[in-house]
């Protein structure tokens, strides 16, 4: 899809500009900028993502983002857009663009659990925040700033851009009627979510998008989650397991991230921040619509196809999150800032609840 026009691009600008004093310090301009920075100065940037060619949503906003800067900054800011394994390999894009062999860089921070094991929160956890709460966090609850503390080391500026919303709890190649049918089940699952599967006596298999549907088909795995429906159905899921069970404990509300080398990031004059940061806010709001679109449509065409979609078991939820509960509590006991992430975040998901439960808690059980 291609970026609107002018008129539109700085309509876009003036609505949410005063959102982002949420945005956090750690993203904002220096005070003083470099010298000769100002309206003449323009830059050429690449960015590199951990998304496929063409990969739908993903890639596809992320050039969208990229053509919504170009037009509101009169060319000033033009970035180039690689996707994975184009100009580096899918998960080597943090390092690239800490090191500054790019400017800019977007995946997802729970890929980078490795190097900052407390990141996972500011993407997703199991039985965690969806994207209402997790933007509210963002944006006005200091999120955003907890973010780009735990970046500086690494040299890099972090802003949200995507959400999934909340993910499908996966395909199974048999009925999960309880916790017994769990145990021994070889299950396509990274992060946090694998952590809780291994302690329900499953095994988590860690697998690129690519290789999902081969390993399902020929059973060298019994179940995998990957996104949603939209996702799902282009990879063909549905024709390697019958059975496709919500919600997505795992992953309630995935949100996606844009790196900028923070050398790079100083170098831009106030109005090209500003415009990155509107531009990164747009995108953000726009992937999750997209994937609250289309997703309901193609569950609808995974139905006709006769996809079984299933609720996981009331007692089969409970035992995941007590293991979830568990998990966090074990990665708190080994990591003091994860512990203090992990300790911000619950603090900011209470509140969130409580509120929840007289919002829109409320209201769906109204229309009951």
């Amino acid at each position: 899809m291609h970026a609107p026009k002018h008129l539109m691009a700085w309509a876009l600008a003036l609505l949410v500009g005063a959102l982002l004093a949420g945005c956090g310090e750690s993203a904002k301009a220096p005070a003083t900028q470099p010298a000769g920075a100002g309206a003449s100065q323009s830059f050429k940037w690449k960015m590199v993502t951990t998304w496929p060619p063409n990969f739908p949503i993903f890639q596809e906003g992320v050039e969208r983002f990229a053509d919504e800067v170009r037009t509101m900054s009169d060319g000033r800011l033009d970035i180039k857009v690689f996707a994975g394994g184009e100009l580096v390999p899918p998960l080597q894009s943090f390092d690239a663009v800490s090191q500054g062999t790019v400017e800019m860089g977007h995946g997802a921070a729970y890929y980078w659990a490795g190097k900052v094991p407390a990141a996972q929160f500011l993407s997703t956890v199991p039985f965690g925040m969806t994207a209402k709460g997790m933007n509210a966090w963002l944006y006005s609850g200091g999120g955003i700033e907890l973010w780009n503390e735990l970046y500086e080391p690494f040299g890099l500026v972090a802003l949200p851009m995507g959400n999934t919303g909340v993910q499908m709890g996966g395909w199974f190649n048999k009925r999960i009627d309880s916790v017994a049918d769990l145990k021994g089940l070889r299950m396509r699952i990274p992060g946090l979510g694998g952590k809780v599967l291994a302690k329900a006596g499953g095994t988590p298999v860690l697998l690129a998008g690519g290789e999902i549907y081969t390993a399902l088909e020929r059973g060298t795995i019994d179940a995998t989650e990957w996104v949603g429906p939209f996702h799902d159905e282009r990879l063909g899921l549905y024709r390697a397991a019958k059975y496709y069970y919500y919600p997505g404990w795992h992953e309630p509300g995935t949100t996606l991230e844009l790196t900028v080398n923070r050398k790079a990031w100083d170098q831009l004059p106030e109005d090209l921040q500003t415009i990155v940061r509107v531009a990164a806010m747009a995108t953000n709001l726009w992937m999750y619509s997209q994937f609250e679109s289309l997703n309901l449509k193609a569950l609808g065409e995974l139905k006709k196809k006769g996809v079984e979609v299933l609720p996981f078991p009331d007692d089969v939820l409970a035992e995941l999150r007590r293991l979830t509960d568990e998990a966090l509590d074990e990665e708190a006991a080994k990591d003091a800032q994860f512990k203090r992430v992990y300790e911000t975040y619950k603090a900011f998901r209470a509140d969130n609840d409580a509120w929840d439960s007289i919002s829109d808690g409320a209201y769906r059980k109204a229309l009951q």
